[in-house]
């Protein structure tokens, strides 16, 4: 499952607001999360979801992924979301505050329950968790797991710190310990680790930075608030063309291996084992969804 999308970026947009819906489409973002939650006020959330169905009509997305992010269950907002938005051109929904699993199973039968009376295939409509408190982080293997429609995972570094009453160092050191947790949850279930906004969004040096650590700690991708920000990071969220030539050296000396009936490879002295194999395949997967979202952008 956790190769199967393109989601290095994933912007917010402001649902109501479509002079930014206009903008949005213009930018080279994998995802757009169409924002009916936190950044719409409430007189606009029924704009905000009249907005996305004349949005996702446009000839000109690119391939983008569509995941408005909706209210969550204890809104009164999350059945009209629902339901006015499992259309087409919508690939899934962000759901915030997912504290446990239970409030992904309840979503996910909600999901099922609209495509079955619309006539969608179940499962139609993926989710994408936003992990925004400490108790979510504990739980975060029990939210991948909760539904199979359960692609990717986000960190909310700035609710997430507001629940924890800690601060948001400049080093982030706050904010680590639940960033590895959500890295290595989501991976250990097959599903896309997003790490958090980078809330500094002028300064490009800091997002360098983070976006270092960040690729190293395993994330897949990042959410993005300003487009400034795409550039950077679908650079280091990106195999390097050393990376993919190393991938494709990796795989012709593993497939003559086992041509020969070796079990391991073997290059300048040094064993090429299954672990070896399989990074290689994940890098050669991703640059592959890659060119195929470059090429529906010719």
């Amino acid at each position: 499952m956790d190769n199967a999308y393109l989601m290095r970026s994933l912007m917010f947009v402001p649902a109501h607001n479509q002079k930014l819906l206009d903008s949005a489409v213009r930018r080279d973002a994998d995802v757009l999360l169409l924002d009916i939650e936190d950044s719409v006020p409430y007189p606009e959330k029924q704009r905000s979801r009249d907005n996305i169905k004349e949005f996702v009509k446009r000839s000109d997305l690119n391939g983008k992924l569509l995941f408005p992010r909706v209210n969550d269950r204890e809104s009164g907002e999350l059945l009209k979301d629902a339901y006015q938005l499992t259309i087409e051109g919508i690939s899934g929904f962000m759901y915030p505050k997912s504290t446990k699993g239970e409030d992904i199973y309840f979503f996910g039968k909600l999901l099922e329950t609209i495509e079955y009376e619309k006539g969608f295939p179940i499962g139609t409509f993926k989710i994408i968790p936003l992990i925004e408190t400490a108790g979510a982080v504990i739980n975060i293997k029990e939210i991948c797991m909760a539904c199979n429609r359960v692609i990717a995972v986000a960190f909310g570094c700035e609710d997430y710190v507001t629940d924890l009453r800690g601060k948001h160092d400049p080093a982030g050191e706050s904010i680590m310990t639940a960033r590895n947790l959500i890295s290595i949850g989501a991976r250990s279930c097959g599903v896309l680790p997003i790490d958090t906004v980078h809330i500094k969004v002028h300064d490009l040096e800091d997002l360098e930075k983070n976006l270092i650590l960040s690729r190293n700690l395993g994330f897949e991708g990042m959410l993005v608030l300003n487009p400034k920000e795409l550039p950077l990071v679908h650079q280091y969220y990106s195999p390097t063309e050393e990376e993919v030539n190393w991938a494709e050296e990796m795989l012709a000396l593993a497939e003559e291996a086992e041509k020969e009936g070796k079990g391991v490879a073997l290059k300048e002295g040094k064993f090429i084992g299954p672990p070896m194999v399989k990074m290689a395949r994940n890098i050669i997967q991703k640059q592959r969804l890659i060119e195929q979202r470059k090429s529906v952008n010719l």
